[in-house]
């Protein structure tokens, strides 16, 4: 079971090809999704207000 397995991921990921166990729509739908979850924060939120910077202990 690992690279060469015609029947896991990561051997169809090796071999570049798309089956059960790696099917193309499923990819497609998560990657959508995970977009939409991205554009979502960006718009919604505000940027994070930076923090300050320590200030060094004098000796």
């Amino acid at each position: 079971m690992g690279r060469g397995d015609k029947k896991s991921k990561k051997g169809k990921r090796t071999m570049g090809s798309f089956g059960v166990s790696r099917s193309r729509a499923k990819i497609k739908t998560r990657l959508k999704r995970v977009a939409s979850k991205k554009k979502s924060t960006v718009a919604s939120g505000a940027a994070k207000p930076k923090r300050a910077p320590r200030k060094k202990a004098e000796a």
